[in-house]
């Protein structure tokens, strides 16, 4: 949790930015503005659990931190359509229906999709595209074009009487994009031109040097996978990555092989993507899953979920043999055309084993040039800060070394330390005069979706860990409190623990010896003999066996 020291009364024509998530991880993207009452919010996503938070589905940011002040959001801002930026609208919308959500024609597609799938029917999607301006209360946001690994992306200008705010959402500046569409340098050098207060930068890749490959560059190595495959083919990505998937289409059709979509999210994004026209399908190139079987292996490309190592994804079913259609063994290739999100390390590793064992050939980012990533590096992070010389500098999307990076990048160029702020979720950075200053700091704690349940689990993740590391331990005691003695037990059961349950024939011992005792200096209830019990059995156990387990006492009185 983080140390909050409560920001002062918001002052008249003073705009606001509070990052609510993306400060410190890769993921659940979210940031309120404030000004003269009215907040408006620019993304609202997700972040995968790690191996830390067992149990847990999604990690949403601090939601709450809106709950008082849900009548005065007037709109909130996409800028495209990946998880860790849609991922949690339908959690926001359960808190307030009907917020004004503005963003690209595909980002409100998906948007639309999920919220469906939460059964959320009363919402306000408005589609722009780059160039728009739209008014909203005391907010003029102006859209302009980037490119990322989807299409459709959108940097967003944030014009107040407090400032002209800049934030890129995640972007870079591929000069020769698949589909055309590059990031509107002319806008930003317009905007700098016009003086941008506070530029909000991506910074995922701001230890990079130099510039982000071009997407074009990576097409002869997918060719060669595609050339090398001589059995069944299988391309795992990122379910939104729709050039990545054009280009697995289109050399599908040049090796004469069909292409089956594996994983729900594949087919619903694919299918969305197509309809919209930002993915081109040749005709005859798809079949049906269930129809895999009547093609040869060498004749078929599956394009598969699953590129993060998620365990209920359809390539981690694949290398775990629980796929009900799909197998891969000897003479099969599988090429993982994605980036290592970082701390989907394990995760990931552990499906490339997996396949291996299974026979498989397996191409990855580590040893071949089939991915390249949708953020700007450090050069093209620099070209930006020259064109538009920002007043301040906010860097966003990253962990704590790559906001850092960034910021040291910013003050390369030009702009004063004092001026770059490295932030974390829940600072309150206040912009007035084309001044922007830490000035507080409110609660931006994970919140937790498990199940059913959203907020904060943090005992029960705690209890988790406990009962996944260091074990289970329960002692059964039947007393006979009038007698002061024990009438059975203690009976110790054991869970997680290598030991045999011999080696607890002391500690047996020193809870009898402990219950007893207890009742003869006057202990006559069974909650107070549980207390004993669960002490003497950790500290035994702290001692002899270097565990902490979870000790659950139960004591029988009569």
């Amino acid at each position: 949790m983080t140390d909050v020291k409560t920001p002062p009364k918001l002052a008249p024509g003073t705009l606001r930015v509070i990052p609510l998530g993306g400060l410190g991880d890769i993921g659940r993207n979210m940031t309120a503005f404030e000004i003269d009452g009215q907040i408006a919010l620019v993304d609202c996503g997700v972040l995968f659990p790690e191996d830390t938070h067992p149990g847990v589905d999604l990690i949403l940011p601090a939601l709450d931190y809106l709950d008082d002040r849900l009548d005065d959001i007037v709109a909130l801002v996409l800028t495209h359509g990946h998880e860790d930026h849609i991922g949690a609208v339908p959690y926001l919308l359960k808190k307030r229906p009907n917020i004004p959500i503005y963003g690209s024609k595909l980002t409100l597609a998906f948007v639309a999709t999920k919220l469906r799938e939460h059964r959320i029917r009363d919402f306000d999607l408005d589609a722009v595209e780059e160039g728009d301006i739209v008014e909203i209360g005391n907010y003029e946001f102006e859209f302009l074009a980037v490119n990322h690994s989807i299409p459709d992306a959108l940097a967003v200008a944030i014009r107040t009487k407090g400032g002209l705010v800049l934030h890129t959402g995640d972007f870079k500046m591929d000069q020769l994009p698949l589909d055309g569409r590059i990031t509107d340098l002319r806008g930003f050098a317009r905007l700098g031109e016009e003086g941008v207060d506070l530029f909000m930068v991506d910074s995922t890749n701001a230890e990079t040097p130099g510039f982000t490959t071009l997407e074009r560059d990576i097409e002869p190595a997918i060719a060669r996978v595609f050339d090398q495959a001589t059995g069944k083919l299988i391309v795992a990505s990122f379910a939104s990555h729709v050039h990545r998937i054009q280009q697995v289409l289109n050399m599908a059709v040049r090796y004469d092989r069909k292409v089956v979509y594996v994983g729900r999210s594949m087919v619903r994004n694919m299918s969305t993507a197509r309809d919209l026209g930002f993915l081109k399908v040749p005709a005859g190139t798809l079949i049906e899953l269930k129809d895999i079987g009547n093609y040869p292996k060498d004749k078929v490309v599956i394009v598969s979920t699953g590129s993060q190592g998620e365990p209920m994804a359809a390539l981690s079913r694949i290398a775990n043999r629980e796929h009900p259609v799909v197998e891969v063994g000897p003479g099969d290739t599988v090429l993982l055309a994605s980036s290592l999100i970082p701390g989907n390390e394990n995760s990931v590793y552990r499906v490339i084993n997996g396949l291996s064992k299974l026979g498989a050939t397996v191409v990855h980012k580590g040893n071949a040039l089939v991915h390249v990533s949708g953020h700007a590096s450090a050069g093209e992070l620099l070209y930006c800060y020259n064109i538009l010389k920002p007043r301040n500098v906010l860097p966003v999307h990253g962990e704590a070394r790559h906001l850092i990076a960034n910021a040291k990048l910013a003050q390369a160029t030009g702009v004063p330390a004092a001026r770059t702020i490295v932030a974390g979720d829940g600072d309150v950075i206040d912009l007035k005069d084309g001044v922007a200053r830490k000035v507080g700091t409110v609660d931006a704690s994970y919140v937790f979706v498990d199940g059913s349940t959203v907020g904060d689990i943090s005992e029960s993740i705690m209890d988790r860990r406990i009962l996944g590391e260091e074990g289970f331990v329960s002692v059964i005691t039947a007393v006979d409190l009038h007698n002061r003695s024990i009438i059975s037990g203690p009976d110790i059961h054991v869970r997680g623990i290598a030991e045999d349950s011999s080696v607890f024939d002391e500690a047996r011992t020193r809870v009898a010896e402990a219950i007893v005792a207890a009742m003869r200096d006057g202990v006559d209830d069974s909650h107070r003999l549980q207390q004993v019990t669960r002490r003497t059995v950790g500290q035994w156990v702290a001692k002899s066996l270097r565990r902490r387990p979870m000790i659950v006492p139960v004591v029988v009185t009569t």
